[in-house]
């Protein structure tokens, strides 16, 4: 085929790689060695190149040829052959865990900077064009955080804005939402972004020693949406884990008869939303977009009725047969809340407060919360992208995975959040990776651009291949054939040519 003359820059991707290190092998899918992987378009030809992150986690792991350093589903344990003394201690420095740089989940973009990250407090900088390793950034020596999402967003002016979790902090639990700005003063041009971290606002967790999980979050043009759902961090159990010799996976518990709340932080003043907001349990992984509409605050996000998706990821679970084999108890669900933030403080309790025409309820109850039922956009589709330019405004189509009722996605979908209607593509044997989308630079509309995907093949005849579809038909452009074994990936970003400082070739 052929591609967009226009289409110049390089798309970056990160997920698990390496899973066995001498005779050690990784329990889960996502704990394994993150391998970085690029698509550079230059001039109508795609480069690839990959490379493993060369984290402090990989040098330790592959200088002792075993695993040595914990992930979420693995824990690891020290030498055999180290004295009582040496093993005594690493139990009783184990209760706060020192968690791992395998920063294996996303890019994020700092300035004109790029690093690989993880959920953990550690973000690794990276070479966008050399994919080389360059240093290590600890969150918590800019602000009190443990763990940290790998879904950031970008303001108009080029700020990162994220949130962590900080644990039992002066004996409170609490989400920190920060900002980092994309450059710093001339007069401290040695120093790095993260020096002008600010805290924007913290939310205390509703339970100090079970902090909620969450992966991304929401926001719009004036507010943040935070989603406190029933699928939680156990502390005590995670301080001892390292003892009991289970991983800190199975520290994390789902409970269904809980509710979920809803958190709006208003991004000038910096403060919550006092009127409390909350729907059924539910499992989340990924908002889609949110924005403001008449008073009411609508978000979409991908939501699940339990965490049945974590497990199937256990390597045990990952044979021949997978694909036949493994069905998640819980379809993955598009779902639109309607929240209304301004509604007539005098309504009847009972009434639906939502003022826009959508099946999403927000029922007032007699303590003056407010119960809200979404809007279901669709069923069976994850690792949604949307044009970014839309981020926190009124948008029309959603880009993402289709899966049904395996785990493993089979085609591309493009969804209009209007009309409901779907567009798809699909090829036998193969497996989809999170598709981007990349605006033309004179696009006049919202799916004015391309979608971008790495296919992943299961026929061991068929090469894999990056796949560039027009955003607005669906229809292929052209694919370009990797002759070298892809991994399912999680997730990536495009850089324009203008921000990748490109070396010539």
């Amino acid at each position: 085929g052929q591609l967009p003359t226009w289409l110049q820059g390089i798309l970056l991707r990160n997920g698990p790689g390496m899973h066995t290190i001498g005779d050690t092998k990784y329990n889960h899918w996502f704990d394994g060695m993150a391998l970085l992987h690029s698509f550079t378009f230059k001039n109508g030809e795609v480069y690839y190149r990959s490379k493993y992150l060369r984290s402090d986690t990989y040098n330790s792991n592959i200088e002792a040829n075993r695993i040595v350093v914990s992930e979420f589903g693995t824990m690891a344990y020290p030498d055999p052959c180290k004295n009582i003394f040496a093993k005594a201690f690493s139990y009783l420095s184990h209760t706060i865990p020192e968690f791992t740089d395998n920063c294996l989940i996303n890019i994020m973009k700092t300035g004109d900077d790029f690093y690989a990250t993880g959920e953990t407090n550690f973000i690794r900088k990276i070479n966008p064009q050399t994919l080389e390793t360059l240093e290590k950034v600890d969150y918590s020596k800019y602000t009190v955080v443990n763990l940290a999402t790998s879904h950031p967003h970008y303001d108009s002016a080029g700020n990162v804005l994220n949130m962590g979790t900080s644990i039992v902090d002066k004996g409170k639990t609490k989400y920190v939402i920060f900002k980092i700005p994309p450059s710093v003063p001339e007069r401290e041009k040695k120093k790095s972004c993260f020096k002008h971290l600010e805290v924007l606002c913290s939310i205390h967790s509703r339970s100090l020693l079970h902090p909620s999980y969450y992966h991304s979050f929401g926001i719009t043009e004036n507010y943040i949406v935070f989603v406190e759902q029933p699928f939680k961090l156990d502390m005590v159990k995670l301080a001892t884990a390292y003892m009991r010799g289970v991983s800190w996976a199975s520290c994390l518990t789902y409970n269904k008869e809980e509710k979920t709340w809803f958190h709006f932080v208003d991004r000038r003043t910096k403060k919550e939303v006092s009127t409390k907001f909350y729907t059924d349990a539910l499992v989340l992984f990924h908002h889609v977009n949110a924005y403001e509409e008449d008073g009411h605050i609508v978000f979409d996000v991908i939501a699940y009725t339990d965490n049945s998706l974590y497990d199937m990821f256990y390597l045990k679970n990952l044979t021949k047969d997978f694909e036949e084999n493994t069905k998640l108890t819980s379809m993955p669900t598009c779902k639109r809340f309607v929240v209304p933030l301004q509604y007539d403080k005098d309504a009847e309790v009972g009434s639906n407060l939502v003022k826009l025409p959508s099946t999403a309820t927000a029922v007032k109850e007699k303590d003056g919360s407010i119960y809200c039922q979404p809007e279901t956009l669709c069923e069976g589709i994850e690792l949604p992208r949307i044009n970014y330019d839309y981020n926190g405004k009124k948008h029309k189509y959603v880009y993402a995975t289709e899966v049904k009722w395996s785990p493993v996605p089979t085609k591309i979908s493009k969804l209009n959040v209007q009309t409901k209607e779907m567009l798809h593509w699909e090829e036998d044997h193969c497996w989809p990776s999170e598709p981007v989308f990349v605006p033309n630079p004179d696009a006049k509309e919202e799916d004015d651009g391309v979608v971008l995907t790495c296919i992943v093949v299961s026929d061991p005849k068929k090469a894999p291949f990056l796949l560039v579809l027009d955003a607005k038909t669906f229809k292929e452009l052209g694919r370009a054939i990797i002759d070298v074994e892809l991994h399912l990936d999680l997730h990536g970003m495009f850089i324009p040519e203008k921000d990748s400082k490109m070396e010539t070739e």
